[in-house]
């Protein structure tokens, strides 16, 4: 395989790109606090990756994208008192709570879309996402972010020739 375009890997609470709700005086916003950082996070990450290549330009032709979110454990997957440190016999290997998924993966998106990474999301044509416990498999980190990786896609003939 080929070496991606451009890779990344972001540290900080990865949130979901949510709903928007609207305030008392019709104003849009999110309903997610944490999408915010999450989105800077992402963006100020890539910028400064930017900043060694000055011939970058946001990419426009189509894309696979590579994601591996890595989320923290909750609380009640560890025993208490003296095994506080001690993962529970029943906690799970994959977390399969919210936040969703999708969603982690559209506000990640758009978050590359800010930066210049992308001209714009729409140019994805193929995700690959996962979510991973700290430290549990490829690519899972030592602390909540992500790793990134985006590929260009071949431009192969379009139409079959008789």
């Amino acid at each position: 395989m080929t070496a991606p375009t451009f890779q990344l890997t972001v540290y900080g609470t990865p949130a979901p790109q949510g709903s928007k709700n609207r305030n008392a005086h019709g104003a849009l916003y999110e309903s997610s606090a944490a999408v915010k950082p999450w989105r800077e996070a992402v963006k100020f990450a890539a910028l400064d990756a930017l900043t060694h290549d000055t011939q970058w330009r946001p990419l426009d032709e189509a894309v696979r994208l590579d994601v591996v979110f890595t989320v923290k454990r909750p609380k009640h997957h560890y025993g208490t008192g003296r095994n506080a440190g001690v993962l529970k016999p029943s906690a799970p290997c994959f977390p399969t709570g919210k936040p969703d998924l999708d969603k982690l993966v559209r506000s990640t998106q758009d978050a590359l879309t800010d930066a210049g990474v992308l001209a714009d999301d729409s140019c994805v044509t193929a995700v690959f996402a996962a979510k991973a416990y700290v430290l549990t498999g490829t690519d899972a980190l030592s602390h909540p972010g992500a790793v990134l990786r985006i590929w260009s896609q071949p431009n192969v003939s379009k139409e079959p020739q008789p």
